[in-house]
């Protein structure tokens, strides 16, 4: 009897210790598929984009991305990378004004990715999702691939 009860109680403490695993690892909200809301986005220089679909996928580790985009004059982009969040530099493809990514979380709701061409800083990207998880706001701060001084406020709705 005493050996059933210390069983029991096992199993029910490793049943808690993986309920809580999932559920921390299923708890970053930057995870998940983010749709551009052009109505709340806005970009400077123009023009916006037609579309942009950013998947992401973020533990307390690392984040990868991957952004479809529909450019204002209907070609596609693809933007990937997958980095840790340890400040090193990882690769990026799909940008025309970067070659690396490196990134740092600030917060549980915050993210700041620092976009390098040839070494040298292009652009900053700070993502904050909002308290309910529904919103991703990203602040784009930096130069085009034309030297051209950016600052787009990106608006996305978590689909």
């Amino acid at each position: 009897m005493r050996t059933n009860r210390f069983a029991i109680f096992t199993t029910l403490l490793l049943l808690g210790a993986l309920a809580l695993a999932v559920t921390a690892a299923a708890a970053d909200q930057h995870s998940g598929t983010w749709k551009m809301n052009p109505a709340k986005s806005k970009y400077s220089p123009g023009p916006a984009p037609k579309s942009t679909t950013v998947k992401v996928e973020a533990d307390e580790k690392a984040v990868e991305i991957d952004a479809k985009i529909v450019n204002a004059d209907g070609s596609p982009t693809h933007v990937e990378y997958d980095a840790k969040f340890d400040g090193k530099d990882y690769p990026v493809t799909g940008l025309p004004n970067a070659d690396t990514v490196s990134v740092k979380r600030i917060d549980a709701d915050t993210i700041e990715a620092t976009m390098k061409k040839g070494g040298q800083v292009t652009m900053i990207v700070t993502t904050k999702v909002s308290k309910d998880g529904k919103t991703r706001t990203s602040t784009f701060k930096g130069k085009d691939a034309e030297g051209h001084e950016v600052h787009n406020v990106v608006v996305s709705d978590k689909q």
